[in-house]
C-alpha cells in the first residue's frame, strides 16, 4: 500500500533521514520505534507533505506522492493523528469531529461515522458539546483519533498516541488501535512505548539517528536482545 524508498530529509544542515526504506502492506499494523530525534516524526511529516525530501520516493497505492500538496495526499486516503493531538481547543467535540470530515459531502454517512466514533469513545458522546480544550489529556487523544477517522482513511498514521498518558489510558488507547485495525484500517504507528507498539504490530522498523538499523515481525523484535536492551529497559 505505502512504499518509501531511499528517503533523505534535511533541516538546514541537519541530515534528519538518511536513505530510509520501508513498506506498509494493506491491512497491517506497521510500527516505527526509536528514541527522540531518531527521525520518526520527520518520516510521517514527509509522507503527508509537511516537509519536502531532498531525495527518494514515496508511493501510495502505486501513485507518487512527492509532487502532491498535503490536502491532496489526505484526499488519497492518508491521514495523520499528530503528536500533541493538535485539536481545535475552542471548538466543541462535535465540531472537531466534523472538521475531520471537511473533504466529505455525504451528510448521512458523516452522521453515521460520528455515531461510530461515539461507539469507539463513549466519553466523547458524553462531552460532545463541551469545548475540546476542557477535556482531559486522554479524552483529547481520543478526539484526535476520532477526528482523523472521520475522513475514512485508508492509511491511518499515528504519531506518539500514548505520549503523556497514564498507564491505564495507554492500555485503552492501544485496545482502540487494535479495534480500528480489526475494522479494516491499515495503520502506521510511531511510538516511544516500544513494548506496546511491537505487541500489536505485524511488522516493525527500528530507527536510529535517521537510519533503519533493524526490522522484522513485531513479536520477533520484542525478543531481540538489542531491542530489549535499548528500548524495553531489559
Amino acid at each position: 500500500m505505502l512504499t518509501v524508498e531511499n528517503l533523505h530529509v534535511f533541516y538546514g544542515g541537519i541530515h534528519a533521514l538518511k536513505g530510509i526504506s520501508f513498506h506498509v502492506p494493506q491491512g497491517k499494523i506497521v510500527t516505527l520505534i526509536g528514541a527522540n530525534g531518531a527521525g520518526k516524526s520527520t518520516t510521517l511529516r514527509a509522507i503527508v507533505g509537511l516537509v519536502r525530501p531532498k531525495a527518494g520516493s514515496i508511493r501510495f497505492a502505486g501513485q507518487r506522492l512527492l509532487d502532491l500538496p498535503t490536502h491532496e495526499i489526505v484526499q488519497q486516503g492518508i491521514v495523520m493523528v499528530p503528536e500533541g493531538r493538535k485539536i481545535f481547543v475552542n471548538l466543541s467535540v462535535l465540531d472537531n469531529l466534523r472538521m475531520g470530515a471537511y473533504t466529505r459531502k455525504d451528510e448521512s454517512e458523516i452522521q453515521h461515522d460520528i455515531e461510530w466514533i461515539f461507539s469507539l469513545f463513549p466519553r466523547l458522546r458524553e462531552r460532545k458539546f463541551q469545548k475540546a480544550g476542557t477535556l482531559s489529556g486522554g479524552e483529547q487523544q481520543m478526539l484526535a483519533v476520532g477526528r482523523a477517522l472521520m475522513s475514512r482513511p485508508k492509511l491511518l498514521m499515528m504519531d506518539e498516541p500514548s505520549l503523556g498518558l497514564a498507564p491505564l489510558l495507554v492500555k485503552e488507547i492501544f485496545q482502540i488501535i487494535r479495534r480500528i485495525h480489526e475494522e479494516g484500517t491499515t495503520i502506521l504507528l510511531i511510538e516511544q512505548n516500544a513494548r506496546a507498539a511491537l505487541s500489536i504490530a505485524d511488522y516493525g522498523y527500528v530507527l536510529e539517528t535517521g537510519r533503519i538499523i533493524l526490522d522484522g515481525p513485531g513479536k520477533t523484535l520484542l525478543e531481540n536482545v538489542d531491542v530489549k536492551k535499548a528500548y524495553l529497559g531489559e
